[in-house]
């Protein structure tokens, strides 16, 4: 069978799309929603944004709880979490957090190794933009795990697992930290564009489970697992649309998966008014009123 792709008017259909989006109901859903009141400065934004990724794991609901109950240990100021003077008390207030598979004591490994950043360095972005400059996209995630691993202090178990690379042998999507990047840059809504010097064409979608199955059923990619090489191809097949902001419909097609707006199988009722689905690989040679 030959793969699947995009009908000729697939831009003119996500671009539909994105012009009927009901972001304010998203917005909500989103754990953006719960980052924006803490990111008072670019610091904070940072730590936040940092934080906030990092527990980006599971339904968003529990996301955005997750992030609040974090924020409330902390009195609602995520600069403390990156302040020296306050470290034993940070730990004691994080020893019982949970979520999922996330710990506190490796929140505060998190914070320390970033307090130790921030001794010298003013932003992340720098660090970023040392590895992009090197090698691409890849490389500014690979830097930025690297500082977030840390250096000799020894770590938690399962701390570095938070921070997978695509430059690994399993060439990790990196989705929390290309969702992080995504947060950072873009200026426009929802994203807070803290950072100012990375290019939002360079951008790479966060490639979650929901945004993989419907680029590979609208044609974005033909891999059917979630890799560094399918976050490459589908942000390629968006670029060629918008060069200058490829990323901007990454919030849309995640939360069309998350709201139930696509149901991922064939339902009339629901895929009937859908600008996509004439694209749409479960509608394929499938006549409109079917």
């Amino acid at each position: 069978m030959r793969a699947h792709r995009p009908s000729v008017a697939f831009p003119v259909h996500l671009e539909e799309l994105y012009g009927r989006f009901p972001f304010e109901r998203s917005f909500a859903d989103d754990p953006i929603s719960s980052v924006r009141p803490l990111a008072r400065d670019r610091r904070r934004a940072e730590v936040a944004g940092i934080f906030a990724a990092t527990l980006a794991v599971g339904g968003t609901a529990a996301i955005r709880t997750a992030i609040g109950r974090l924020a409330a240990m902390v009195d609602g100021d995520v600069s403390r979490l990156v302040d020296p003077s306050w470290a034993s008390e940070r730990a004691r207030r994080l020893r019982p957090f949970r979520h999922r598979w996330i710990r506190g004591e490796q929140l505060d490994h998190l914070a320390a190794n970033l307090a130790d950043y921030y001794e010298g360095s003013e932003s992340l972005e720098a660090e970023f933009l040392q590895g992009f400059e090197l090698g691409g996209f890849d490389h500014g995630l690979d830097a930025l795990a690297r500082v977030l691993r840390g250096g000799s202090r020894t770590a938690p178990r399962g701390y570095a697992a938070l921070f997978p690379t695509p430059l690994g042998s399993l060439k990790s999507p990196a989705k929390r930290l290309t969702l992080f990047v995504r947060w950072m840059v873009r200026e426009r809504y929802p994203d807070l564009g803290v950072w100012r010097r990375v290019p939002t064409g360079e951008l790479r979608v966060p490639l979650d489970q929901h945004v993989h199955w419907i680029a590979y059923h609208l044609g974005l990619t033909t891999r059917r697992s979630r890799s560094w090489n399918t976050v490459e191809e589908v942000t390629e097949a968006l670029r060629r649309i918008d060069p200058i902001d490829p990323v901007r419909y990454d919030f849309v097609l995640c939360h069309t998966g998350i709201s139930g707006d696509c149901p991922k199988e064939r339902d009339l009722t629901v895929c009937g008014p859908c600008s996509m689905r004439p694209d749409c690989l479960l509608w394929r040679d499938r006549r409109a009123a079917t």
